[in-house]
C-alpha cells in the first residue's frame, strides 16, 4: 500500500512564523528622556532669566542702600506641530485568519504608533525653524533642539546660528575630536550648565569610545572579550551618559548624511509640551473598512539653552 507523502497532500498550512520580525529602528532616546509638560495654545511660550555677574560685594557699615536697575525675564515661543499616522484595513482583511497577529488592524496601529514616535524624535532634533504656519499651508512647525542652542557652540568654518528657534547655517565639516568636546563642555560649564548626556550618531559614538575620558578598556580573559565600548564619559565637570541616537539631524546641504551634531544636554532643561497627547481616534466609516487615526500635537521647550552645548558640523563617516 502506497504511503501518502506530504508532497502530495493538499491544504497544508504554509509555515509562516507567528512572530513578525521588524528590524526598523524605533528607539527615541530624546523624546523618552526629557520631561513632559502641558501646552494650552499653538504658540507655546515660557520665560528664561539669568543672574547678574558676580561682583565684589562688600559694603561700608551704615552705607546708604543703592538700588540697581533690574532686568526682566526673556519670553521665548515655540509652535506646536501636528504629527499623525493613519491605518485602514478592509473588512475582509479583518476577518481572515492571519499568521503573526490576531487582527491586521491592531498590527497596523501598533506599527503606526512606532512610526509616529520616530517621526516626532526626528522633528525634535531637526534644524527646522519654529513657524506659526498659515491656514492650509505651510503647516505649523516646532523649532528643533539645534535651533535653540546658541551660547555654547563649536561649529565648522562658516557655521552660525542665533538660537531662539531660528535655523542654523551649516559650516564646513570636520572630524569630531576630544579637543572639540572638552572645549565645548568647558564653555557650557562656565555658562552655568551641568550637561549630563552626550547624544550623537553611531559613527561618532565609536570615535568617542576611544577618547581618553572614556571608561577604562580591559580584556575579559574569562570570556575572551575586549571591552572597547563606553556608556559614560568622565569629563572634568562630571560623569555623562553617552547615548547613541539614529535620528541626530542630517546636514542641510547633504541630505544623504545623518549625524553631524553632537549634543551635550542637561536633560532637565528640555521638555516636550503636548497640546494634544498621543490619541487614537476611530473615524466614521466611509467604506467597507476599519479605520484608525493616531495624532499628537506637541512642541519643544528649551528652559535655558545655555545649560547645554553643541558640537556641530562634524563628519559622519
Amino acid at each position: 500500500m502506497a504511503v501518502l507523502l506530504s508532497y502530495d497532500t493538499k491544504g497544508i498550512r504554509e509555515d509562516l512564523s507567528d512572530i513578525i520580525y521588524n528590524i526598523s529602528p524605533t528607539d527615541t532616546p530624546f523624546l523618552s528622556g526629557v520631561g513632559k509638560t502641558k501646552a494650552t495654545n499653538t504658540a507655546y511660550s515660557w520665560q528664561t532669566d539669568t543672574l547678574t555677574a558676580v561682583a565684589a560685594n562688600a559694603k561700608d557699615e551704615g552705607a546708604t542702600i543703592s538700588y540697581p536697575t533690574l532686568s526682566s525675564s526673556t519670553k521665548l515661543t515655540n509652535y506646536t506641530q501636528i504629527s499623525s499616522k493613519a491605518a485602514q484595513v478592509s473588512g475582509t482583511d479583518q476577518s481572515v485568519n492571519l499568521a503573526g497577529r490576531n487582527t491586521e488592524l491592531a498590527y497596523q496601529v501598533a506599527k503606526s504608533a512606532k512610526e509616529l514616535k520616530r517621526d516626532m524624535e526626528n522633528a525634535l532634533l531637526s534644524n527646522v525653524a519654529a513657524a506659526a504656519g498659515t491656514s492650509g499651508s505651510p503647516a505649523r512647525k516646532l523649532g528643533g533642539v539645534v535651533t535653540w542652542i546658541s551660547s555654547n557652540v563649536s561649529a565648522g568654518t562658516g557655521g552660525s546660528g542665533s538660537g531662539s528657534g531660528t535655523i542654523r547655517t551649516d559650516g564646513t565639516q570636520r572630524a569630531f575630536t576630544e579637543t572639540l568636546l572638552r572645549a565645548t563642555l568647558k564653555t557650557t560649564w562656565d555658562s552655568g550648565g551641568n550637561p549630563d548626556t552626550i547624544m550623537l550618531n553611531g559613527f561618532n559614538k565609536q570615535k568617542l569610545s576611544f577618547f581618553t575620558g572614556g571608561a577604562t578598556r580591559f580584556d575579559k580573559a574569562e570570556d575572551r572579550r575586549l571591552m572597547t565600548s563606553i556608556d559614560v564619559y568622565e569629563s572634568d565637570f562630571g560623569t555623562m551618559k553617552v547615548v547613541p541616537n539614529r535620528w541626530i539631524r542630517k546636514a542641510n546641504s547633504t541630505a544623504a548624511k545623518r549625524g553631524q551634531d553632537v549634543l551635550l544636554l542637561e536633560m532637565d532643561m528640555w521638555a516636550v509640551a503636548f497640546l494634544r497627547d498621543f490619541k487614537l481616534e476611530s473615524p466614521a466609516m466611509t467604506a467597507d473598512a476599519d479605520q484608525r487615526f493616531l495624532v499628537a500635537e506637541y512642541t519643544l521647550e528649551s528652559k535655558n539653552e545655555a545649560a547645554s552645548g553643541l558640537v556641530t558640523d562634524v563628519t559622519t563617516s
